[in-house]
């Protein structure tokens, strides 16, 4: 392990503390919000994780860069934390306790520390150097490697676009179960070998950087619907699985199901 990803990983359990009790402060007590410009919804308590998260990272890493959902992006760089301060707002809002906060840290673009935080059930993953902890003890996929054993999840279909959201739902068929629900919770729940697929139609860096370790140091894949490396650059689709054989046939039938002439990713 790298002593310095250590100390990272050890941070950003800190920033992990701040943000689940805020969290808990105001969930099932704020029920206002409001609508940004893409017409998702914001809460007081997604706006003030946000902002003691990054004054907390400006005072212990004032060279880092830091990009969040809420308040975007300053003091880009090599270094970067990437922040969601609660993923799953909708749940959160309607009293459902599977949001989570997600925290990451990446170099050169590459999320290399991942921190999935479920304040309601106060449970937490950590990911890096290619290990994974549920609340410190060591976890793994399920290793589920035939689309046809496999328990499948989403966050449902109003996150996809239509045509993504038919591939899905045609390969997603050919599972033995599928969930919908569940927002970063269900990839904790993959990480924990709970279930064996989780798929996404339509995540920004700060909804899937902070997964990449977790999913990877728990043995499981996690990539773009081409199969690549997901990145601060990217944006869109995204697919993580509990072995690489299993996450070949999902690529696969999802790519059945695109029509011929649909958009490159």
């Amino acid at each position: 392990m790298s002593p310095d990803h250590m100390q990272i990983a050890r941070f950003a359990n800190q920033l992990a503390d701040i943000a689940r009790d805020l969290a808990r402060s105001h969930f099932r007590a704020t029920t206002a919000f409001e609508s940004k410009s893409d017409k998702s919804p914001v809460t007081i308590a997604d706006r003030a994780i946000e902002d003691a998260l990054r004054q907390a990272i400006e005072k212990a890493y004032p060279g880092h860069g830091i990009q969040g959902e809420e308040r975007g992006v300053s003091n880009a760089g090599r270094e970067m934390w990437v922040l969601d301060p609660i993923d799953g707002t909708l749940s959160f809002m309607m009293g459902m306790p599977t949001f989570g906060s997600l925290i990451a840290y990446a170099e050169d673009g590459a999320p290399v520390v991942g921190v999935v935080e479920l304040p309601a059930l106060k449970e937490r993953l950590t990911g890096y150097d290619g290990a994974t902890t549920f609340n410190g003890q060591p976890v793994r996929v399920s290793g589920c490697a035939a689309l046809s054993e496999a328990r499948l999840s989403t966050s449902g279909p109003d996150y996809f676009r239509d045509e993504d959201w038919a591939r899905f739902d045609a390969a997603s068929r050919q599972g033995a179960a599928r969930r919908f629900g569940g927002e970063c919770s269900a990839y904790a729940l993959l990480a924990c070998g709970y279930c064996d697929a989780v798929a996404d139609g339509s995540m920004a860096p700060h909804d899937f950087m902070p997964l990449v370790p977790v999913i990877e140091g728990a043995g499981g894949v996690i990539t773009d619907w081409q199969g690549r490396a997901l990145t601060l650059d990217y944006s869109g689709a995204v697919l993580a699985s509990s072995s690489r054989k299993l996450h070949d046939q999902l690529l696969r039938a999802l790519d059945a199901g695109a029509s011929p002439d649909r958009a490159a990713f």
